[in-house]
């Protein structure tokens, strides 16, 4: 019987790879989640929606290679669910689609688990689709089949079955013409002996075939032949799981259909991109970053926490009308500012007697979404030099200037004010801390030459970076990420880069999200045009 402590298990299907495909209800659960059970095919960014006290656990698997074998992921699902959590098991496409979900759910049963089973859009249907290859068609298909490329019995690792059982059910004869399309899963490595029965068993040599690798993900690939020339199309294009095999009439719809080569022809296609930006900010810069078809991967390894001593804040802006400036060095301070104006139940017309600096547009556009202002002055370019030289004021002299930023911050700002003869009050109202959290498997990546490109927008990124990646001996960074590019937001940014031996490839020359995606854009143009 259930215990009324017990928790929920949530069987959610994560989509095809997209993180946008994710239902509602999955993106609900995942923003609650305790636990998530996470697998090698569901995006890594769709983790960037947990709560941050979540405990994430890897159970991925790859071709003949399992971090965790099935039963052990059932009894972790059933462990977490008896501590009271709720627990997501978050699959990549949909749990019953050659998912097992009805093995994990049969296991919640027998053990008394409540669980609730959330589809998602399988890799059946949606990779054909991001390759033009409609999976019906008026003209070309009237049915489809779901088929397995590969079954596995219990002398390797498919579960209950007897030995040999789950092979001997594949009756050929039936699955060459069960549907006029036929969708292979899990079958690059089988595709030589589908090719051979397909045709053995009726299907004529020249049915077109294609194969889907990392279907609606940023680094698609598509190869097309029939049954009697894929297998050497295949193994000439070096292309490796995870792929769809779409066999039928439909795949000749691709040359017509193929909406998503658009992307492909975009400088930023299928590179992969490190976002190092705090979780709070990072969406942005990836949301920005995948409309040009790169593949975002976020690693946000700084943590934004407002201060808990809020008294001197609290004061200042009480004092308002006593401030002839307020400069804000970054968004991170707005909501800061805004938490605590809303909690003295005082708003914008505080504002009334003081004007505000930011020091660049994103700054800005904060600034008016969260408190409803515009900012008096903004600098052609965001770093605090440009703040001094381009000051709409020539004499300071007696001016009084309000500072609210992070506990840590260069002093050049403040430094440089007070020489000019203003009276400067600088007030911490939030901290960056380190987040080492996915680190660990970035960095495998890295050594694999599996990343493009790291992407730092502070000098905290930088460091927190490096302290992340290697903390035992930050030195040993730039050995480990020397096949990735590195892009700095602005040249603050590369000299910390620089300090840790980084060297930028890119640095943005407008300093802001837009202008660093503009920069790396740029630079691969350059790069086609000189190969």
């Amino acid at each position: 019987m259930t215990t009324l402590k017990s928790g929920t298990v949530y069987l959610v299907g994560a989509g095809p790879g997209d993180p946008k495909l994710i239902t509602v209800r999955g993106l609900e659960l995942l923003k609650t989640a305790d636990v998530v059970v996470y697998d090698r095919l569901t995006h890594p960014s769709l983790l960037s929606h947990t709560l941050s006290t979540a405990e994430k656990i890897y159970v991925g698997k790859a071709s003949a290679h399992h971090s965790m074998k099935q039963p052990d992921i059932n009894a972790v699902l059933v462990e977490r669910a008896l501590q009271g959590k709720s627990v997501v098991r978050l699959k990549g496409g949909d749990p019953f689609v050659f998912g097992r979900g009805g093995e994990e759910a049969e296991y919640c049963k027998e053990n008394g688990i409540c669980f609730e089973i959330v589809p998602g859009v399988t890799s059946a249907i949606a990779a054909p689709a991001y390759a033009g290859i409609p999976v019906t068609h008026r003209d070309a298909a009237s049915s489809f089949s779901i088929i397995t490329g590969h079954e596995r019995d219990d002398s390797r690792e498919s579960g209950t079955r007897t030995a040999g059982v789950a092979e001997q059910r594949r009756q050929w004869s039936k699955i060459a013409h069960a549907a006029d399309t036929l969708l292979f899963l899990m079958g690059v490595e089988a595709l030589p002996d589908i090719a051979q029965r397909l045709q053995e068993n009726g299907r004529a040599p020249e049915t077109p075939v294609a194969l889907v690798q990392w279907g609606t993900w940023a680094r698609q690939r598509v190869v097309v032949g029939t049954l009697a020339d894929i297998v050497e199309r295949v193994h000439s294009a070096n292309l490796k799981p995870p792929a769809v095999c779409v066999v039928g009439d439909v795949v000749n719809l691709r040359s017509t259909l193929g909406w998503f080569d658009n992307l492909e022809q975009r400088p930023l296609f299928g590179k992969r991109i490190v976002v190092t930006r705090a979780r709070e900010q990072a969406s942005g810069l990836s949301d920005l970053l995948r409309t040009k078809g790169a593949d975002p991967i976020e690693l946000p390894v700084i943590e934004i926490r407002p201060l808990e001593e809020i008294s001197e804040i609290d004061d200042a802006l009480l004092s308002l009308n006593e401030y002839d400036w307020v400069i804000l060095t970054s968004a991170n301070a707005v909501p800061a500012i805004a938490k605590r104006m809303n909690a003295m139940e005082i708003d914008g017309r505080a504002f009334a007697r003081t004007k505000i600096a930011t020091i660049g547009p994103a700054t800005a556009q904060a600034l008016k979404e969260q408190l409803g202002l515009r900012a008096d002055f903004i600098p052609t370019e965001a770093v605090a030099e440009a703040i001094l030289e381009q000051f709409p004021e020539t004499n300071l002299t007696g001016k009084h200037f309000l500072i609210p930023r992070a506990l840590e911050a260069r002093e050049v700002l403040p430094e440089t004010l007070r020489q000019r003869g203003a009276v400067v009050d600088v007030i911490p109202v939030y901290e960056t801390v380190m987040d080492t959290e996915g680190a660990e498997t970035l960095r495998a990546e890295f050594q694999n030459g599996e990343v493009d490109i790291i992407t730092f927008t502070s000098s905290s990124t930088v460091r927190n970076f490096v302290q992340a990646l290697t903390p035992e001996d930050p030195s040993k960074a730039a050995e480990i990420v020397k096949n990735a590019l590195i892009a700095a937001i602005g040249p603050i940014t590369a000299n910390t880069a620089r300090e840790f031996g980084l060297e930028p490839h890119i640095i943005a020359e407008e300093h802001t999200i837009p202008g660093l995606v503009a920069a790396i854009e740029s630079y691969y143009i350059k790069e086609t045009i000189h190969a």
